[in-house]
């Protein structure tokens, strides 16, 4: 009924894509939106950016002021599905650059039902997921999913060691986030968790095609790496690993072999001893950034550098 009554002052007060959204962004708690509603959606960016703005802003005043689950969950597939598909004006109207956080969902609590109680667990979960690939994106300069291959090999080439490590901390931010998915036992058989499910999939292989382009980039440049870049590599390296058993995909097998051999390099450097001593003197928290037994135990030779930078 409240669906019938918003798209009834829609139809008077607003345009055709204004309707869709509403369409888009139901109350049902089992079926996700459909491809023509999100079609239309997407379709608004085709025109001015005004017309693009006011879209955009519809759909992140609709999830931040509403208190059901099935609601929110429809309005970041479409945000999702605007990051993945949506043309470079509407894109630009996400918001991943600072200003309000229309993402921040972390207390978003619906108590209507049983049903709409699992839901909130995946509203919270889900939200942070695409603010995290908002960063990510920003951080590399490219959303996401949209970027061959081979021209990411080529832009990570030129990039220096610090923006590297960065970058591919923010890659491993999402995976990590991935990993934290909610239980499934209350929300099996949901057609609408099933569309999430699947979208986030194609984000984990898109993501670790990134990781796994910045991984062989170190391997390439380790011998230039200063000490403290080799010791933030080896934490990014290890936290890497953690994620293997959490996220699962068959096709990376390359990416952990190279995760593997990568960190077998390392252990071969040499590290001077006076700066060892120092990390040692002043890393001893529970805090600690990187593993003090494993580097400890590096036995380091330096390596020529295999690239020119």
């Amino acid at each position: 009924m409240k669906d019938k009554a918003s798209q009834g002052k829609a139809a008077i007060l607003s345009k055709r894509a204004t309707l869709s959204l509403l369409r888009a962004t139901g109350h049902d708690s089992f079926t996700p939106p459909t491809r023509k509603d999100l079609s239309t959606l997407l379709a608004s960016g085709d025109g001015s950016r005004s017309t693009a703005a006011a879209a955009m802003e519809l759909l992140m005043d609709r999830l931040q002021t509403t208190q059901n689950s099935a609601v929110a969950l429809k309005c970041l597939v479409a945000v999702h599905h605007v990051i993945k598909h949506g043309s470079f004006i509407l894109r630009d109207q996400l918001p991943y650059s600072g200003g309000r956080n229309h993402l921040n969902l972390s207390k978003f609590r619906d108590r209507s039902s049983p049903v709409s109680w699992g839901l909130s667990a995946w509203v919270r979960w889900y939200a942070r997921h695409v603010e995290q690939l908002l960063w990510a994106s920003r951080t590399v300069g490219f959303f996401l999913n949209t970027a061959p291959e081979s021209s990411s090999e080529v832009k990570v080439s030129g990039l220096a060691n610090g923006e590297l490590l960065r970058e591919t901390e923010a890659l491993l931010a999402v995976v990590e986030g991935i990993g934290e998915i909610p239980d499934h036992v209350s929300t099996e058989g949901n057609k609408l968790v099933a569309e999430i499910e699947s979208l986030v999939e194609e984000d984990v292989v898109a993501v670790l095609s990134e990781v796994f382009v910045r991984v062989n980039e170190f391997r390439e440049r380790l011998g230039c790496l200063c000490f403290g870049e080799v010791v933030e590599l080896v934490y990014v390296m290890n936290r890497l690993e953690k994620c293997k058993e959490r996220v699962v995909v068959v096709e990376k097998q390359r990416l952990w072999d190279s995760v593997r051999e990568l960190k077998e390099k390392v252990k071969k450097m040499e590290v001077y001893r006076e700066e060892q001593k120092t990390v040692t003197t002043h890393r001893t928290t529970k805090s600690d950034r990187f593993d003090l037994k494993f580097l400890k135990s590096l036995d380091l030779v330096r390596f020529p550098s295999t690239r020119l930078l």
